[in-house]
Formats: structure tokens, C-alpha cells, sequence
């Protein structure tokens, strides 16, 4: 996957009290790897969909578990290339500049896709 370029933080405005104190994190994605992710999620959601109509249709279970775990395979292998560009931009950029935290925080998102 082609990278982006790399992690940043854009200064967004508090809604309860108007000031610009708060930070959401944003990584910039190229056009082809946007396009990547978005064609991955496409095909996930269109997994689903013929799983929703299996079940209209009450298809034998065997074959609706067949492609449930389809779609969960295909969700995991997202994550995993999320988390590949992760490791590789945002928390590079992280250690690089010392943030101590980084390490924390990336062991949580790894539990958490697992």
C-alpha cells in the first residue's frame, strides 16, 4: 500500500465552549491508497449484502457461516493493512519526535483488531 504522508494533527474548534483547544488526528492518505481501502470495503460490503440476502432467501447455514467467515477474514486483512501504515508513518513519526505514549497506545489498537 502506498503510504501517506504520515500522521498530523489539525486544530478543530471545542463545540461546548468555542475555543480551538482540542486536536483531532488525521493521516493523509494518497489517492491510490485511499482508493485501496475504499475497494477492499466495497467488496466487504458487498459480502454482507449477499449475506443478508441468504438469509431472505433462508439459504442452508452451512453455506451463510461460509461466508461469514469470508467477511471476517476480509475484515481482519483490513485492519492488518491499517495497522501496516500505522506502524510505518504515524507511529514512526511518534517515536521519532519522543512521544513516550506511543508505545501504549499502539499495543492497545494491536489487542484491539486481534
Amino acid at each position: 500500500m502506498s503510504k501517506g504522508n504520515g500522521c498530523s494533527t489539525a486544530n478543530t474548534t471545542d463545540r461546548k465552549n468555542g475555543s480551538a483547544c482540542c486536536h483531532q488526528k488525521a493521516t493523509p492518505r494518497s489517492a491510490e491508497a485511499q482508493k485501496l481501502l475504499q475497494n477492499r470495503l466495497n467488496r466487504m460490503i458487498g459480502q454482507l449484502g449477499g449475506i443478508k440476502k441468504m438469509i431472505d432467501e433462508n439459504r442452508y447455514c452451512g453455506d451463510v457461516l461460509v461466508q461469514v467467515a469470508a467477511v471476517e477474514s476480509a475484515l481482519q486483512s483490513f485492519g492488518y493493512i491499517v495497522l501496516k501504515d500505522h506502524l510505518e508513518t504515524c507511529v514512526t513519526e511518534e517515536v521519532k519526535a519522543g512521544n513516550p505514549d506511543i508505545m501504549d497506545e499502539t499495543l492497545d489498537l494491536i489487542k484491539k483488531i486481534k
